[in-house]
């Protein structure tokens, strides 16, 4: 029998100053049994760095053609595909052609290495962004089944508040989305 998800409930206090988004999430996160809790808390921090109400979790590594987030319209139709980690250069182009934006946060320390070898192969991909959260590894401690925090972004940092620990994870992107022509 195959082992199932497992439901982890956060409660996320945003102010996005970069953003003017000010609101707090109830969000119900599904850890697949081979995901780290590194993973699942970067995937929480990308939430936060994109909050908006259509905003969603996909079924992300139980669904290989998914991201780890997305946000679609009324219609169906992807706005924004987020994905963590480091996906190869076919998964990129891949979302690039389905979605009106992507971006990418890559939080292993491997990540601009990563990024130099599949940079090349994706310049066509104008519509995507990647960010590089070197810190963000470090979070996989804070992964509990009930949690709350509260962040502040400003400037390409992301402060976390997590009871009384403030931790801080500051932004490097890699490569910046192309405006359309």
């Amino acid at each position: 029998m195959a082992i199932k998800s497992t439901i982890l409930k956060a409660e996320l206090d945003i102010s996005d100053m970069d953003r003017h988004h000010y609101e707090s999430h109830a969000l119900t996160l599904a850890r697949h049994p081979s995901e780290t809790n590194e993973r699942l808390m970067v995937r929480l921090l990308a939430y936060a760095l994109n909050a908006h109400e259509f905003l969603d979790f996909s079924d992300g590594i139980d669904s290989a053609d998914d991201p780890a987030l997305w946000q679609r319209d009324l219609t169906g139709i992807i706005d924004v595909w987020i994905d963590v980690g480091q996906p190869d250069e076919k998964r990129i182009l891949k979302a690039s052609g389905k979605a009106g934006q992507v971006v990418i946060y890559a939080y292993a320390t491997s990540a601009p290495t990563w990024w130099e070898q599949v940079a090349p192969k994706v310049e066509r991909a104008k519509n995507l962004k990647v960010v590089h959260l070197p810190e963000a590894a470090l979070l996989g401690k804070y992964a509990q089944k009930n949690m709350s925090f509260h962040c502040l972004i400003q400037d390409e940092t992301l402060w976390l508040t997590a009871g009384e620990e403030n931790f801080e994870v500051k932004m490097t992107t890699l490569r910046e989305e192309t405006p359309s022509e």
